[in-house]
């Protein structure tokens, strides 16, 4: 069974670039091999990850949801909907040596895809039992977990800028993981690009009054901009990188 690390946050705070050198630094301390799941509607853990995606998990569920009413149904006669799914869904495993990866997407279309995402939960819970870790890229609601599509989460991480109202923003996520009664064993904070690496102390209190447990900080680095812009993988920044420094110190605070 997975110990699953959900990692959430605001969008624009860097949220998945953290996620990315997560799932690196598992890696390298040969934790693998690694599940990682990008459950965010606007997908890029990829381009951190370096892979390439064909097929998102959320194509695939249209696909069969549609596939009654499609004028040439893609399910071949004589094979059932479910074992039309995980094939589709296997289909989908980007396997790379250290970890493999899943792209959940977002489903476009409307009508009732419960049947689908039963199917796509039974799918997960199997791939599961495979990898010691999974890591899950989340948009802020952590839609996919709330809903049960994901297993539940043992470690959440929130990821905020250093700015109070960011600080905020991961407070109410905190309060959504304790109104959806998902018992995670630990939720830690992180916050990126803080200048030096170092908090204000308004920041500082805003922290306290959430509540929030500090696992760390991690500096502004010009670096992964540069990185961002050339569209090279974040995980080809240096060993002496002041974020992948930063966040192999965070990650062993962790109890995973």
């Amino acid at each position: 069974m997975s110990h699953v690390i959900a990692v959430a946050g605001k969008g624009g705070v860097g949220k998945t670039t953290l996620c990315g050198l997560l799932i690196q630094y598992l890696c390298e301390q040969k934790k693998g091999p690694i599940l990682a799941v990008d459950a965010d509607a606007n997908s890029n853990l990829n381009e951190v990850l370096g892979v390439e995606v064909e097929a998102t998990l959320g194509d695939i569920r249209e696909e069969i949801a549609r596939a009654e009413t499609a004028k040439e149904n893609p399910i071949p006669a004589g094979v059932s909907k479910a074992d039309y799914a995980e094939f589709k869904f296997n289909s989908a495993l980007i396997e790379d040596d250290d970890f493999d990866m899943l792209v959940m997407g977002r489903t476009q279309g409307k009508g009732c895809y419960c049947f689908v995402n039963g199917l796509l939960q039974a799918q997960l819970a199997k791939l599961q039992n495979n990898y010691p870790y999974m890591v899950v890229d989340n948009e802020a609601g952590m839609e996919h977990i709330s809903r049960g599509v994901l297993p539940s989460m043992q470690t959440a991480i929130l990821v905020s800028d250093c700015s109070r109202r960011g600080i905020q923003a991961v407070g109410r996520i905190k309060k959504l993981i304790e109104e959806c009664d998902m018992h995670p064993q630990q939720i830690g904070l992180i916050v990126n690009r803080a200048p030096s690496g170092i908090l204000n102390e308004g920041t500082k209190e805003e922290i306290e009054i959430q509540g929030l447990n500090l696992l760390g900080v991690v500096p502004q680095d010009e670096l992964v901009y540069e990185y961002d812009c050339e569209g090279r993988p974040t995980v080809e920044l240096p060993e002496d990188s002041p974020v992948r420094k930063a966040m192999s110190e965070i990650v062993k605070k962790l109890n995973i």
